[in-house]
């Protein structure tokens, strides 16, 4: 991701986090976030990975590329009804799948997950995607 691009994503999502609460798609109800770290075998960032999100309810898909930290950021349209759904997530060559987990009651807090491929090991790190995703808004 050049840093243009990562510039203007950064900017997006820390608008909508901090959007006064208005009905409408951008509300973190209508959004979960999917985000981690690519890495090689020894733990060294891999840069401009492309990075794919895809829906299998839907086959529709979402694309993102590391940036130089081997960081992706993935912003998808669920809604409540997509609470249990699965999605694949493909970096490089590698493949995971995944569920969307979220509280369908809980409209104010961000949907997501972080998801890091160390290596060839995909690790999904659920309790860790809230201090992730505040660390790249304050970037």
């Amino acid at each position: 991701m050049t840093g243009k691009w990562a510039l203007h994503l950064a900017f997006y999502l820390f608008a909508l986090v901090l959007a006064p609460h208005v009905s409408g798609e951008h509300e973190a109800a209508y959004r979960y976030v999917v985000l981690g770290y690519v890495k090689d075998a020894k733990g060294a960032p891999l840069s401009g990975t492309p990075v794919q999100l895809i829906r299998e309810k839907t086959g529709f898909s979402y694309l993102a590329e590391t940036d130089g930290q081997g960081l992706y950021v993935i912003v998808a349209r669920l809604g409540d009804e997509s609470v249990g759904e699965r999605l694949t997530v493909k970096a490089g060559s590698l493949t995971a799948t995944i569920t969307a987990r979220f509280d369908p009651a809980n409209r104010t807090d961000e949907r997501g997950t972080r998801l890091d491929f160390l290596g060839k090991k995909p690790v999904e790190r659920q309790g860790w995607f809230a201090a992730t995703l505040k660390r790249f808004l304050v970037q």
